[in-house]
């Protein structure tokens, strides 16, 4: 007796969640062989290339939150399903530039990523601006990442990452030049980390809800020239561990629940390159982007998506309320106030463009007010897809 076919074994599953498939048919004919049959596969591949162009207000104000960006990317560079990705980003005192690829480097969804990220950056908030403070910035990155468990519904992956970063300040003031601003910088105003970071990441999808769940640790090294201080100035050698949870809900079509959070553990001072950071659209709304960074920090928020207006081309609008909550500590030294807002949002989608604008109100006050949108509550993201 002939055996069954056992389709979960043929991986066609996996086809049905890339990116780069649009459709896939599979269809068992007989052949001339007893006992032997023929699986076709039909493919119809999707487009791999896109431009997406970006505006918003999320840079801290004393390098200008204006920002625009513009991502190119090509998902299918070398027909190995490899993608390459390259940006840039712009605002009144900072550009930067960025590249993406990944490899898959085994039939069980293996894939190794690199990417690159540099950044020159020039104080332009009042009063500092008069200072001439400039910070040029590095940031390299290699990743390994191996799916141990996949299903159309689950997928549990550990992955290795590599990292180097490397930040300098210098002061036009004067002519002073290098400067040490941050804590940890050598008298050239230099920092540089090296470290070996190990993640494992689950996701549970059904019709109904999304669950993800992250956890990192991350090991400094004395490496690549690493900024290597004595006594208790923090340095590149650090162990911290990171945790990040998502929960998505849907509770009537086109109605939303989102909760999230984020929490960071170190047991060492850290460099401001590793630091946890709070304020801003990301994490929580009402306040300045980064207006926190500490050693460790717990991020929670929730929010509502209800639909106010759709039709029949599906471009909806939703109402978003909001919490946010976030708490950051320091090892030595003293702690940061909390920060809570509540609030509300409008979110717009349609094909190509995505709209989005939130006001916060904060529950704790952070201090001073200067005249951006961020300080006023007001955050914004329109993002537009060209393809």
């Amino acid at each position: 007796m002939a055996r069954a076919l056992q389709c979960p074994n043929l991986g066609i599953w996996n086809c049905w969640l890339d990116p780069l498939i649009t459709t896939i048919s599979a269809d068992l004919q007989a052949s001339p062989t007893d006992g032997i049959n023929r699986l076709v596969v039909s493919v119809v591949e999707a487009d791999s290339f896109n431009a997406v162009y970006t505006l918003d207000n999320k840079r801290s104000p004393s390098v200008g939150t204006i920002r625009n960006q513009l991502q190119i990317t090509e998902a299918n560079l070398l027909g190995l399903g490899d993608s390459l990705s390259i940006g840039t980003s712009l605002t009144s005192g900072s550009q930067g530039i960025n590249a993406n690829y990944t490899l898959p480097v085994s039939p069980h969804g293996t894939t190794l990523n690199w990417t690159i990220d540099l950044s020159d950056n020039d104080v332009v908030e009042e009063p500092f601006d008069d200072l001439d403070i400039n910070s040029d910035s590095s940031f390299y990155e290699l990743t390994l990442k191996q799916p141990l468990w996949r299903t159309p519904s689950q997928e549990f992956a550990i992955g290795l990452i590599a990292s180097h970063q490397r930040a300098q300040t210098s002061l036009g003031f004067n002519d002073l030049g290098p400067t040490a601003l941050a804590p940890g910088a050598d008298d050239q105003g230099r920092t540089r980390v090296s470290a070996l970071r190990f993640f494992q990441e689950w996701t549970d999808r059904t019709p109904q809800q999304v669950l993800a769940l992250r956890s990192q640790f991350n090991l400094g090294l004395d490496a690549l020239g690493a900024t290597i201080n004595t006594g208790n100035d923090p340095d590149s050698r650090f162990f911290s561990w990171q945790g990040q949870a998502q929960w998505v809900r849907v509770l009537r079509p086109d109605t939303l629940l989102l909760l999230r959070s984020n929490l960071q553990l170190a047991t060492d001072p850290l460099l401001n390159l590793e630091q946890f950071s709070l304020g801003g659209q990301s994490t929580v709304r009402g306040y300045r982007q980064n207006l926190l960074s500490t050693d460790n920090g717990l991020l929670a928020s929730a929010e509502v998506r209800l639909p106010v207006w759709r039709d029949r081309d599906r471009r909806l609008l939703q109402l978003t309320p909001f919490l946010d909550m976030g708490y950051g500590w320091n090892m030595e030294g003293d702690s940061p106030d909390p920060l809570a807002s509540i609030g509300v949002g409008l979110l717009f989608r349609q094909e190509n463009l995505t709209a989005r604008l939130d006001w916060g109100i904060p529950l704790i006050s952070a201090g001073d007010e200067n005249d951006s949108l961020q300080e006023k509550g007001l955050h914004f993201t329109l993002q537009y897809s060209f393809f």
